[in-house]
């Protein structure tokens, strides 16, 4: 059994394939998770990457993923801490790696250069999609 922290990129990529988590995994990510994949996804649209429907799709299927979002004060104050060890300007990536230090196995990202320095386990969408 295993607590996976996903971020915004890692929720899409798990969305786009179905993914559903194995008997007893579970999905965990910081309560910004919905703002960034609606953010990213709007990026895409805006830039001609990503059609329209097939954003709003994507946004859905995200939306059905079963993902436990946490924000307390514990999350956050960690989060703070750790951007300021780990010489980030802002703590969004700071919040996953939180939730991971605090209650994660690994946190789950295609974008793993966001996360340099971390005290943590990374995997990609990939390896979830494979398990």
């Amino acid at each position: 059994m295993s607590a996976y922290v996903i971020d915004s990129s890692a929720a899409v990529e798990l969305a786009a394939a179905g993914y559903v988590p194995a008997a007893g995994d579970s999905l965990l990510a910081p309560t910004l998770l919905r703002s960034e994949v609606l953010a990213a996804l709007r990026r895409e649209v805006a830039s001609g990457g990503r059609d329209e429907k097939a954003a709003r799709a994507l946004l859905a299927a995200v939306d059905r993923l079963p993902v436990r979002l946490l924000g307390d004060r514990v999350l956050r104050k960690t989060a703070w801490r750790l951007a300021g060890e780990l010489g980030w300007p802002e703590t969004f990536a700071a919040e996953y790696v939180a939730l991971t230090v605090l209650h994660g196995d690994a946190l789950v990202t295609d974008e793993p250069d966001r996360y340099a320095g971390a005290p943590i386990a990374l995997r990609t969408g990939a390896d979830l999609l494979r398990s």
